[in-house]
């Protein structure tokens, strides 16, 4: 089973609905058969890093909301992570641009550890209060989950990735992706959003059954040699 899982780090849905789909794929079993790809979105690619910025100054001047609103709205999606175990701080968050987060994603792939590094990413920005659009922050991460420093250096001095991150938005857009977080299994089945942990165990299940009928059903049949 293949699942590829289009989501911007600065989402808090997408945090919540990667648990949940953690949660999900942990009751039904055979991980090891389920493989993960992370694809590219950005929320606002025009986003620029504002020192002293916060996520409830940008929603107000985004959205025209106060600041007082945005940090109801805040808590209110707090206490929905709360509840899986993941600890937000939009205090302490720091908007910045996801571009360069995005391309580190897809070095991660290349060694194996893209969902380890989507999982720091988000509680880098979620949790730690850190700055996912500076390249310490990632180089740190890297270090952290087994990426080599120069590698990692390297390609975010560089554009590697960009048009990898670029075909991903493009590659959602043409299948529907018009928010995330966006699942899709097997290029089949679809979940738009975080939706409750039933409704992935109710689509891995699905899948799973999919998969068991699949395959060739056996029949009468000829051979060339003439058995029958």
């Amino acid at each position: 089973m293949k699942v590829e899982i289009w989501s911007d780090i600065m989402c808090p849905f997408c945090y919540i609905g990667k648990r949940r789909f953690e949660q999900a794929l942990e009751q039904v079993g055979g991980q090891e058969q389920v493989e993960i790809e992370w694809k590219s979105f950005q929320l606002d690619p025009q986003l620029q890093y504002t020192p002293g910025q916060t996520v409830h100054d940008m929603l107000a001047e985004k959205k025209g909301w106060t600041v007082e609103y945005a940090k109801e709205v805040g808590n209110q999606v707090s206490g929905m992570a709360a509840q899986l175990g993941l600890e937000y701080d939009f205090d302490k968050a720091i908007p910045a641009n996801t571009l360069d987060a995005h391309r580190f994603s897809h070095l991660a792939a290349k060694h194996g550890l893209q969902h380890i590094a989507e999982e720091k990413l988000f509680a880098a920005y979620f949790t730690e209060g850190k700055n996912v659009g500076d390249h310490e922050t990632l180089i740190a991460i890297g270090k952290e989950i087994g990426l080599n420093e120069t590698e990692v250096k390297e390609m975010l001095q560089s554009d590697t990735y960009k048009s990898a991150v670029h075909k991903d938005i493009s590659e959602g857009s043409s299948i529907g992706v018009r928010g995330v977080p966006f699942f899709v299994f097997n290029r089949q089945y679809a979940i738009s959003g975080a939706q409750p942990l039933e409704v992935f165990t109710q689509t891995f299940k699905k899948v799973q059954e999919d998969e068991k009928t699949s395959g060739t059903v056996e029949g009468a049949v000829c051979t060339p040699e003439g058995d029958c």
